[in-house]
């Protein structure tokens, strides 16, 4: 008789139940021991609450489906807005969520189905079946390597254990009081920046990665209601098409801050399209002015008069911040992982100190998007960040997590103290440079 222990290893356990939040799995059902049937799949799973199902693959994949609500053979549509595919891609699982406005299943009798889009023990086989659908935006040959003969299907309950107090678990210290943001508000506002006026830090990241919504968020806090001053949104190609150097102030005594903004048009895979890598390099030479509209074919070509002089400190930039969406981290392509790697070499040989932001982490991880103050409780978060880490070539400690603000109407307390605590780095990193420059004149 086949085993009745799971086929998911500890690690695989542990990074499912990451994405859950503060869970526990507990088997229900195996189609090895308990048979590819709707009906047994039903007798076991029905009225359970919250299951998770992963599948494996003759080709390696595992990969599957969670739902919030219950399997009760109603014969209704189903809707759950916590309802996610997802699929090893890796070590680490890549979430797939629910597209809005659509149901997460048909409750019938038949076997367990994702979007009426993949059925899995399809007909009471040992196979899953694609049906098409815009329930969620799927790759089939990603998730699962369009390989739809099964192995094994495994169904669990969650169950959910009682959640610690964050300060008690977190990997990294947060201190998550109004007191401790009032702090950060007043360091980063009376911050002296050695040599120049202000320090001038540069955004660069994939399209869509959340860089002006990085810039609008902290001109948020500082200006103490939502603005919406950079252009952000989500396309397929950059909003961003001009360098754009934001000057931020504090709206409590209009005094300006001691840090710009710079704000670049997004990087893409294709050759000939987004930022120019030589361009990044004009930039950080302070070579680029305000409002230079790029053009992704041709990189900046300075005149004769302006690059016959070198540019001062003042108009360098001081500290790079690569911004990089954790979602989407796993699915990088190779082209734009290369792309990335020769900006940090090119940055790496002008000497200039790099910080990554990590945004969208509410999206990532349940536990996270339930309270933010989670971030550093859970280990899905840490994952990503060593992925990060390990892929970008930077030490785990550069690599910051964020959440942008995007749908809020006013400013929340955690939000503020993650972008806060950023910012707090960038002018300290802004800072080593400037000294070492100023020790090497």
């Amino acid at each position: 008789m086949a085993s009745r222990t799971s086929r998911l290893t500890k690690n695989q356990k542990l990074q499912l139940c990451a994405m859950l939040g503060n869970v526990d799995l507990t088997f229900l059902y195996k189609a090895s021991v308990h048979g590819y049937n709707a009906t047994t799949f039903h007798l076991r799973c029905d009225r359970q609450g919250p299951t998770l199902l992963v599948a494996y693959n003759n080709s390696g994949y595992i990969f599957g489906g969670y739902t919030s609500k219950d399997y009760t053979q109603s014969g209704q549509y189903v809707t759950d807005e916590e309802a996610f595919l997802f699929s090893f891609q890796g070590k680490i699982p890549v979430r797939i969520k629910i597209n809005s406005g659509h149901h997460a299943r048909i409750d019938d009798s038949r076997g367990p189905n994702f979007g009426q889009q993949l059925h899995f023990c399809y007909n009471n086989q040992p196979t899953v079946f694609n049906q098409g659908g815009n329930a969620f935006n799927i790759n089939t040959a990603l998730m699962y390597g369009n390989d739809g003969n099964l192995i094994e299907c495994e169904v669990f309950k969650i169950e959910q254990i009682s959640q610690v107090s964050p300060e008690k678990k977190a990997w990294r210290n947060v201190v998550w009081t109004a007191n401790r943001r009032e702090e950060l508000v007043k360091s980063i506002k009376t911050h002296k920046v050695s040599s120049v006026n202000r320090a001038r830090i540069l955004m660069i990241g994939p399209v869509g990665a959340g860089k002006s919504s990085f810039f609008n968020s902290i001109n948020s806090i500082f200006m103490g209601r939502m603005t919406n001053k950079a252009m952000a949104g989500s396309s397929g190609t950059s909003l961003t098409t001009q360098f754009r150097t934001y000057p931020l102030k504090d709206f409590r005594d209009g005094k300006p801050l001691p840090f710009v903004l710079c704000d670049t048009m997004g990087l893409e895979e294709q050759t000939g399209a987004g930022l120019d890598i030589e361009d990044i390099s004009s930039i950080i030479q302070g070579l680029i002015p305000d409002r230079y509209q790029f053009n992704p074919i041709a990189s900046f070509h300075p005149d004769e008069q302006k690059s016959s002089r070198p540019s001062s400190l003042q108009e360098k930039i001081h500290c790079v911040v690569f911004v990089i969406d954790v979602t989407k981290i796993s699915l990088m392509p190779s082209k734009l992982e290369e792309k990335l790697a020769a900006i940090r070499t090119k940055v790496n040989s002008m000497g200039v100190p790099q910080i990554v932001l990590m945004t969208k982490v509410d999206e990532a991880c349940p536990l996270v998007e339930g309270d933010l103050r989670y971030v550093y409780v859970s280990s899905y978060i840490k994952s990503k960040v060593q992925e990060v880490s390990s892929r970008l070539g930077v030490p785990v400690s550069c690599v910051l997590p964020v959440k942008n603000y995007s749908q809020e109407l006013e400013l929340n307390l955690s939000c503020d103290l993650l972008l806060l605590t950023a910012v707090q780095q960038m002018l300290n990193y802004a800072e080593d440079y400037l000294d070492d420059a100023a020790d090497a004149i």
